[in-house]
Formats: structure tokens, sequence, C-alpha cells
């Protein structure tokens, strides 16, 4: 097969590579379309290496058909279109996957558009609705709101009866995302997003906050939760060191929750797919959410949509057609 791979330069290079085998559990899949997250750009450049075990291609979800079976699988049978959580391996012409990280396309989706839910439905799922235990009714913060799952957060906030406020790195996003489904949000460009996320969640505080940003806005975060609030932190791009309020977080009795994807067990991804398929894959059949897609590009074009991920100007998922 073809697949991705680095090279001494860090050039990203289309050329063969070992056929993948698909051991007890897993299955094999005929990759139709892959997709990028940032995690891929850290790996590209040496700081985010695969967990042990993983395939050392980039690629964090996949969408395709069923290739081959390995011992002990009977979800799926040879043929079967689905889409996959993955640790490696999907910029490539085939991958495995654990039966348990794999999902049937939703009716009526492309592989381009199941592409794009895997890893960023079930990150939005997973923090907002099982750390976070977010219950309806509760207000939200989604920082970077225009990312693959920022937009996936907007949408799941917006079916489970969940106010949420965003920050996005310009006007047009914003008005995007409030058009999806967001009821406030600041142009971080603009001014500090402080002011405006208190008026939208009024003198209670917010209940929820999910940031891949982390040290620039934690002192903001805390002082923006309300009693009992739960910061999720996913991500670390804006530093990873910073002073806290802790009589703060004692008098409200803040939960701050680390939490990361791509290392977990076998058996916790099953357990976020099995719920995912449960509360999230109706409202995608059903059209009440949607796959969203900035750009398609074929996956020799691979470096080149990482350049256009790095820009900041993307509005959802960038998605690679194998």
């Amino acid at each position: 097969m073809k697949a991705i791979v680095i090279d001494n330069d860090r050039n990203l290079v289309w050329q063969d590579y070992e056929l993948p085998q698909p051991g007890p559990g897993e299955v094999r899949i005929k990759i139709g379309a892959s997709a990028i997250n940032r995690a891929d750009l850290l790996q590209r450049r040496g700081f985010y290496p695969p967990p042990p075990g993983a395939s050392e291609i980039m690629g964090l979800e996949c969408a395709g058909e069923v290739e081959a079976i390995g011992e002990g699988v009977n979800r799926w049978q040879i043929g079967d279109r689905v889409c996959a959580l993955l640790a490696g391996g999907g910029y490539a012409e085939y991958t495995v996957a654990p039966e348990g990280s794999v999902l049937p396309i939703p009716s009526g989706f492309s592989f381009e558009q199941a592409a794009a839910l895997p890893e960023v439905f079930a990150t939005a799922w997973l923090n907002l609705f099982m750390e976070a235990a977010l219950a309806e009714g509760e207000k939200v913060v989604l920082h970077a709101g225009a990312s693959g799952v920022g937009t996936a957060g907007i949408q799941l906030c917006k079916c489970f009866g969940n106010p949420c406020f965003v920050t996005v790195g310009n006007d047009e996003k914003l008005d995007r995302c409030i058009d999806m489904g967001a009821a406030a949000g600041s142009n971080r460009h603009k001014e500090p997003f402080l002011a405006k996320a208190k008026a939208f969640a009024g003198d209670q505080g917010v209940d929820v906050i999910l940031d891949p940003v982390g040290g620039a806005y934690l002192a903001d975060n805390i002082s923006l939760l309300g009693t009992d609030g739960r910061l999720v932190l996913i991500g670390l791009m804006g530093g990873g060191v910073s002073e806290i309020q802790l009589p703060l977080v004692l008098a409200k009795r803040l939960k701050i929750i680390g939490s990361t994807l791509r290392a977990r067990s076998i058996q916790s991804k099953a357990a976020i797919m099995s719920s995912m398929q449960e509360n999230v894959w109706p409202r995608l059949e059903s059209g009440e959410i949607e796959a969203v897609i900035d750009t398609v590009m074929s996956i020799t074009d691979a470096a080149a949509a990482h350049d256009l991920v790095a820009t900041d100007g993307t509005f959802g998922k960038v998605v690679l057609t194998v």
C-alpha cells in the first residue's frame, strides 16, 4: 500500500509502506477519506509521538470499507461502510482499528463527510457529556469555537439544551458559529473574551468550559466559572504554565479536568464510541447534526493541507481523500 511518511526534513512523502495486518479483535479498513487534526501537525514536528503500539503514520480518523477482519471480530463484515477513531494510521490506503473504535457510516454520508466525524465528535462528546457530566440547561464556553471540536461542540450543545458561548479568531467565524447555534461569542483578536462571557453567564457563572488553549486563559476561565463549575482542559495552545487562584477553586468547588483521547485504552475508546452511537449518531442521520468541512483535498496534497490548517483560517475540518 501507500502512505504518507515524514522524512528526515519533516516533509510529507506519499510512498510505499507495509500493509498492516488485523490482529485479534481488529478490522482492516480500505480508506476512502481521512481528516487532519492539530495533533498531526505536532506529530510531524516531533512533539506528539504516537502511543506505544500505535502506527507511526499520522491520522487519527478515517472512513472507508472493512476489507479484512481479525480473529474474534463479530461486529463487522467485509464490505461494511465504516468510520473509525484511530491512534494513528489514517494517512494511508489501509489501516487497522480495534472493532470497538469503529462505527457505521451514518446513512447518506459520503466517505468525506464520515471522515470528519470520529475524532472531533468523540472529543466533544467525551469531554462535555462524560467528563464534565453536562446537564440540560447548563451554560458552556467553547474556546476555539470554529475548530472541528468547536463546531461539533456547538451542535451538541444546541441538541441537548445547553446555551454556549464561543471564542473565535474573526468576526466571520463568530457569525457562522452563531448561525450554527452558539448563543454569543467573542473575537479574540479584537477584545478579551471575559467581559462578554460574563454577560452571557450572568450572576451564576458558567457551568462548563472546554478549553484547548491552557495557560493564557486559565485565570479568566477560573473567574468565569460558577459554583460547581467544571473546566475541561484538552490542549495547551496558549502555554502550559500559569498561576491559579486557589481560593476561587475552593470557594466555588471547581473541578479542573485534564483530558486526552489518543492514548486512552481500547476499552475506554470503545465505551466512548458506543455512547456516541447511542446519543449522537441518530442525530447525524436525522440531519440535526452535520459534518462541518472547510476543505477537501487529495491525500497527496497533505503538506498543503497541513499548511492550510496552520493558518487558523479554516472553519471545521480539512478532509483528505484517498
